[in-house]
Formats: C-alpha cells, sequence, structure tokens
C-alpha cells in the first residue's frame, strides 16, 4: 500500500534530530526512539510465553483489548492528528475521516461481532459420519508480526491488530520510522491502554525490521512494496509462517466517453487528492477516450479550482492537502515530472518551504505512452498521467498487460463493459463508478492479486486470517460395528462397501459450444 520506507523499501535511511509537532520530518525520524535490539528478543520471547497460555482466549478479554484500542484512538484524537500534522502535513479531517473514525467503528463492531465469529461450527455431514461429532474450532494462530508502512500509519497499523485481538492472538507492532512522531506516540499509547503481555511496539528501521524477520512468528502481516514483501516472504519461508501481503500497483481508471465525464472527473480527483496521492488505492492513471479527452481535462481542471480555490492560495498553501512524506520521495516525484514526455495541462507547481514542506500540486499529463516515466512503477503521488485510447479492447488489452493491480476502476453505465471488464481482467477490488469508497464497506474483503499481494482484510476478513479452522472429530463407542469393514481380514461385501466411492455414477456432462468472440466497442 505504501511505497517503500527503510523497512518497507525506501533507500533514504535515517535523519538525526528531535521531531516535535511544529517540525515535520524529513527523512526518516530520530534513532534516540529506536528501540535496543535486545528488547525486541524479550518481546518475543514474552509474546510466545503469553500465547503459550490461555489468557488472551476468553472473549470478555478480547472485548475489552478491541473497545480499549477503539478509547486510545479517540481520547487521542488530537495528538494523533498532530503527530500526523508534524510527520507530513496531513490534513486533521482527512485523518479523522480516514483513520481514527474508520478504526473506532471497527474496533466497537468486532467487539459487537465476537460471539457470531468465534463460534465453533458443526458442518452437515454424510449420514453415517452423524455420530462422529464433526467440529470446526475458532482458535488463535498464536504471535502474529504487523509491519506497517507510513502513509497512513495508525489504520494501517491497529486494522490488522483489531484482527489479532478479536482472534485471540498476541501481536508485534512496527510502525514505519518515516513517521517518528507518530510511530513513537503510537508505541506509548499502546503501551498504555493494551495489555502488555499481549501487544508491543518495536520502533526503528532496517536493523529492528531485519532483526524481527529472522525471529519465528505465528503469522506476518506486512504492507508495502512488493520488493520488500520479497524479503518478508523470503524470511517467512524458513519458518514455513503464513502471510498477508497488502501491495498496491498501479491502479488503472477507464472512463467511458458515455458517462457523465464531469462527475468522473470530479470522483477521480478526489480520490487522487487523499493524502497527495500517498494511497494504494489512489487512481494511479487514466485510460480514457481520444473523443472525450479535451472535456475530461476541463473537468478535472474545474474540480481542482473547486476543491483548492486559487484565492485561497491552491493546494499547495491548503490545511486541506497533504505534503509528501519524505525529501526522497519529494525528490522522486518533481524527478518523474522533469523525465516525462508528456504534456502538463493541470498544477504541476512545487513549495518546499518550512511553512509548507514538500508540496506537489495536483498535476495532470497528457500525452503520455506506456513506456512514459510516469509508467514505470505505481506513482504514490498526486501526478495523474492521462492514456489517450480508441476502444474497449485497448483499455482491457492495456491493463491485462500490466502487472496486477490491488484495485480497477471502471466509469460506465453500460452493462457488457462492466461484464468485460470483470470477465477479461484482474485486480484485487473492482469499482465501477467511483473511486476509494470501496474502503468504507466493512463487509467486503480487501486484498490483492498476484503482484498486488495476497491475504484478505478488513472486520472479519481480518479475523479469519489470524484464525487457525481446528477441525475435530469425536468417535463414539458405539460407532465401532460401522467401523469393523475398515479392518483385516476383509470379506467380499466389506471390501464392496469401503471401495463404493470410486464406482459410484458419474452424472453425464457435454462440453460447452465455443464461446463467440468479443467484437471491439469503439469508445
Amino acid at each position: 500500500m505504501a511505497t517503500p520506507s527503510a523497512t518497507n523499501g525506501s533507500t533514504n535511511g535515517h535523519a538525526n534530530g528531535t521531531m516535535s509537532v511544529d517540525t515535520p520530518s524529513s527523512n526518516g525520524g530520530d534513532t534516540s526512539l529506536e528501540t535496543p535490539l535486545e528488547d525486541i528478543e524479550n518481546y518475543h520471547t514474552l509474546l510466545h510465553t503469553t500465547a503459550s497460555t490461555t489468557h488472551t482466549h476468553p472473549l470478555a478479554w478480547r472485548r475489552h483489548q478491541l473497545l480499549q484500542l477503539a478509547r486510545m484512538v479517540q481520547n487521542h484524537a488530537n495528538e494523533l492528528c498532530d503527530a500526523l500534522w508534524a510527520d507530513m502535513r496531513k490534513p486533521r479531517t482527512e485523518v479523522i475521516f480516514t483513520e481514527i473514525g474508520a478504526l473506532v467503528q471497527r474496533a466497537v463492531k468486532s467487539a459487537a461481532k465476537l460471539e457470531e465469529w468465534t463460534k465453533e461450527e458443526r458442518p452437515s455431514v454424510g449420514v453415517h459420519q452423524g455420530s462422529w461429532n464433526a467440529t470446526i474450532y475458532k482458535v488463535p494462530k498464536g504471535v502474529v508480526l504487523i509491519i506497517a508502512p507510513w502513509n497512513y500509519p495508525l489504520i494501517l497499523t491497529l486494522q490488522p491488530l483489531i484482527g489479532a485481538l478479536a482472534a485471540g492472538c498476541c501481536a508485534l507492532l512496527k510502525p514505519s520510522e518515516l513517521v517518528p512522531t507518530t510511530s513513537a506516540l503510537l508505541a506509548r499509547l499502546v503501551s498504555q491502554y493494551l495489555d502488555p503481555s499481549a501487544v508491543r511496539v518495536v520502533l526503528g528501521g532496517v536493523p529492528a525490521a531485519t532483526r524481527l524477520l529472522a525471529l519465528r512468528w505465528d503469522h506476518i502481516h506486512y504492507t508495502g512494496n512488493g520488493r520488500v514483501a520479497r524479503v518478508v516472504a523470503a524470511a517467512a519461508a524458513k519458518f514455513l509462517t503464513p502471510l498477508n501481503l497488502e501491495l498496491g500497483g498501479k491502479g488503472p481508471v477507464c472512463v467511458d466517453p458515455a458517462y457523465d465525464v464531469d462527475l468522473a472527473a470530479k470522483r477521480i480527483l478526489w480520490g487522487k487528492v487523499n493524502n497527495a496521492g500517498q494511497v494504494c488505492v489512489a487512481p494511479d492513471y487514466i485510460l480514457a477516450s481520444y473523443t472525450s479527452l479535451d472535456t475530461l481535462v476541463a473537468s478535472l481542471r474545474k474540480w481542482y479550482a473547486a476543491f483548492y480555490p486559487p484565492s485561497t492560495g491552491g493546494a499547495l498553501h491548503s490545511r486541506e492537502y497533504a505534503s509528501i512524506v519524505s525529501d526522497a520521495h519529494y525528490a522522486r516525484l518533481t524527478g518523474l515530472l522533469a523525465r516525462t514526455k508528456g504534456t502538463i495541462v493541470m498544477g504541476g507547481g512545487t513549495e518546499n518551504s518550512a511553512e509548507w514542506p514538500r508540496r506537489i500540486e495536483p498535476t495532470v499529463v497528457v500525452g503520455v505512452q506506456g513506456d512514459d516515466a510516469l509508467m514505470e512503477e505505481e506513482i504514490f503521488g498526486p501526478i495523474l498521467p492521462i492514456i489517450a485510447i480508441d476502444a474497449v479492447d485497448s483499455a482491457i488489452d492495456f491493463v491485462r498487460s500490466r502487472p496486477t493491480p490491488l484495485v480497477l476502476y471502471m466509469f460506465t453505465e453500460d452493462p457488457l463493459f462492466k461484464q468485460r471488464i470483470l470477465n477479461e481482467t484482474r485486480s484485487g477490488n473492482v469499482v465501477f463508478n467511483d473511486v476509494f469508497q470501496q474502503l468504507d464497506v466493512d463487509e467486503l474483503p480487501f486484498a490483492g492479486v498476484g503482484d498486488s499481494g495476497y491475504g484478505n482484510q478488513i472486520m472479519e476478513y481480518t479475523y479469519q486470517a489470524f484464525t487457525q479452522l481446528r477441525s475435530s472429530i469425536d468417535m463414539p463407542i458405539d460407532a465401532e460395528p460401522a467401523l469393523s469393514v475398515r479392518y483385516t481380514p476383509r470379506g467380499e461385501d466389506a471390501t464392496r462397501i469401503i471401495t463404493s466411492a470410486a464406482w459410484q455414477t458419474i452424472p453425464p456432462s457435454s462440453a460447452p459450444a465455443p464461446a463467440k468472440s468479443q467484437s471491439s466497442f469503439p469508445f
């Protein structure tokens, strides 16, 4: 979901110096706040010791921890907002809307759902197995490691923790060093509100992450980029540790010219300016018809002026718009603007002053080709390239030629276009006629596929990720007569009974008629 930090893939290292709520960090934090490496070993031992008991199993314990988490972020909302403003000039309303509010709601809802989620299951079985008491028990996996990114450091650290607590697991949290004020505050609050025998926080960069990955965990939840995910997966493989990998990617937006292009522009731009585009589900690039390109650009300009009026300083001087997280990422994004062969038709301005550090305007670039600098990797910033196409086929072919994205957006009311997108493309999520808002539906799983990761999360899906389905039967003594056929020596009747499944009648079927080829649909 994030581009890399020192533990999540960046090469910008650390910057020494004390962070305050008035001074945004630039390169990764205060090393004096790092957790000593020997403490990591101690935390690991402590958490595994707790997990070896039933301390975290009672629903009363799980419920209390979940509600404590909700109280923690609610009671300290102002401090958390101040910390994120210090680290990356993240707007207060955006923090409350996208992080604090979602955490409070999901923690409270998860607490209320515990009885339903944890109830043992009795599957429907064959008649002859009815007395065997076939049962599925839902048990905690044990100790989970949660490695979180910098871009949404509250929800991407604590949302997996909600699932871990609901499952009755212990957890070690590793928030990003690129948001040192926020990470240090989280460490302090977690120690005050949550059970210290079950939840611990480690602060630090590469040395801390390296030490953590050298240890055995019962599950690892990593949010970041694909390059570092391969390092995490290789470390996990040494212990056969299961993983959740949430990795993002270049999320395409396809715009049908028959759709309300002005409304599409409004919704797309809103999704792009959230956290200045530093979010895994941000629209990364647009595939639009030649015939609607001018209208789309005009509408994007209109809505940019409406969202950030020039008379108030525009996005560069708005407290409702975030800064780029670090000097390295700022240099990366301004470098992309310098290298693109496209034409900037909206925005493009930058500022890096004490008051408004590392600012880049929402920027639209046209005339972009598939091999442009802006198409090399996930942009993860407020730059929006538009690639002109002539048909739905072209859009589908372009998307299919690229690594599988976390989300694909399509603006159309045409049911045939929708079906073709569903049938002929792959993505972790597919969203029609909006952006970003899919994350508001707690009942939907959120996950990537292929290059964008694997493993579901949000609410019950996160709980399931950290839960082992432990199957069981309890064979009654009086079932022995029915079981006698399994013992040797067997007679003819016994042999016929135990081999009968192999000779059952198979229903008839026939191959379907060849599918008709899809004709090209010009935009």
